[in-house]
C-alpha cells in the first residue's frame, strides 16, 4: 500500500513558534503555565507537562511563575489580569491571530457593527469578539448565512477566524449584501490554512482512503476532515498512530495523509510509518 503525504500538512509557523516559546520558558527558573492549552492537541499538551509547563485555566490559578498565552490569542482583559498579578508573560499568540484581533477591534473604532465568522465558543473567537467589544460596538458571532442577523444597518465590518474557509465567509458576505449592505472585509483567514485545505482537497481526490491527523478538539484540523469526507469517504480522523485500524484499509492501494496546523512532525511521522507497515 502506498501512502503519500499532502504538500502541505502539519504544523505552522504559529503554532511551532509557540511551542518553541512554551520549551524556551520551561528552561528557565520557576513554574511555567500555558493559559488553557497551548494548541488543540492532546499529544502535545501531555508532552509539554513532562518538562514541566502546566495549564492553568485562568491567571487567578497562578501564585507564581511564567505564564504563556497561547497561539489562540486570549480577551483585553486576560493580559489585564496577568499583569496585575506580576507574572512573566510569554505571548506565544499566533501572529496571524494578533492581526485577526487587531483588524476586528479597527473596525470597531470605524463605527462598525462587527461579525465575527467563526464558531461559537473557540477561544480565538472568543478574544475576537472581545477585542471589538471593547470598543464599544455590538459584535455577533455567525458561522453560516442563517445566523446572520436580519436587523443590520450600514456600517457593517466583518472578520473571520483565521481557520475557517474562505467559502464560509464569502457565503455570511453575500448574506448581509442581500440586505443592502456593502460590509467591510477583513480577510483574516490564515494562507496556511487555505494551503492545507486546498492541499488535502486534491489528495483526496486521487486517493482510495484518506487519514486525518490532529486532536478532536481542532477548528482547522475537523475543517480539514470534512473537506476530505466530501470527497473521499474514507477518511478517517485520527489523533495518534495507535488509533489506526489496519482493516479500514482493505483493498486500498493507496492512502492519503494530512495534518493540522497544530499537529507536529513526530506524530505525522508515527502514521506514516505505521501505514507503511500494514
Amino acid at each position: 500500500m502506498k501512502v503519500v503525504l499532502a504538500e502541505n500538512a502539519g504544523a505552522c509557523y504559529g503554532v511551532q513558534r509557540a511551542l518553541d516559546m512554551a520549551h524556551d520558558a520551561a528552561v528557565g527558573q520557576g513554574p511555567v503555565f500555558t493559559l488553557g492549552q497551548l494548541i488543540h492537541n492532546p499529544g502535545v499538551v501531555a508532552d509539554l507537562e513532562a518538562i514541566g509547563v502546566h495549564v492553568a485555566a485562568a491567571p487567578e490559578d497562578v501564585a507564581e511563575g511564567t505564564v504563556v498565552v497561547r497561539s489562540h490569542g486570549v480577551t483585553p482583559d486576560v493580559y489585564e489580569r496577568l499583569s496585575a498579578r506580576n507574572l512573566t508573560v510569554v505571548d506565544a499568540t499566533c501572529p496571524h491571530v494578533a492581526r485577526a484581533q487587531k483588524a476586528a477591534a479597527d473596525l470597531a473604532n470605524e463605527g462598525c457593527r462587527v461579525l465575527v465568522v467563526g464558531e461559537k465558543g473557540h477561544p480565538e473567537v472568543e478574544g475576537l469578539r472581545a477585542w471589538a467589544k471593547r470598543a464599544g460596538t455590538k459584535v455577533d458571532v455567525v458561522l453560516a448565512p442563517e445566523d446572520v442577523p436580519a436587523d443590520l444597518r450600514a456600517p457593517i465590518g466583518i472578520v473571520v477566524q483565521t481557520t475557517q474557509r474562505r467559502e464560509n465567509l464569502d457565503a455570511v458576505v453575500e448574506a448581509v449584501r442581500a440586505q443592502g449592505i456593502e460590509p467591510v472585509v477583513k480577510k483574516t483567514i490564515c494562507s496556511a490554512t487555505r494551503l492545507r485545505q486546498d492541499a488535502a482537497a486534491k489528495l483526496a481526490g486521487e486517493v482510495d482512503a484518506m487519514v486525518v491527523i490532529g486532536g478532536r478538539n481542532s477548528s482547522n484540523t475537523t475543517r480539514l476532515a470534512e473537506i476530505c469526507e466530501a470527497t473521499c469517504p474514507r477518511a478517517f480522523h485520527i489523533e495518534s498512530a495507535g488509533e489506526i485500524d489496519p482493516a479500514w484499509f482493505e483493498g486500498c492501494e493507496v492512502v492519503g495523509v494530512t495534518a493540522g496546523a497544530s499537529t507536529p512532525e513526530n506524530q505525522i511521522s508515527a502514521v506514516v510509518e505505521r501505514l507503511e507497515s500494514l
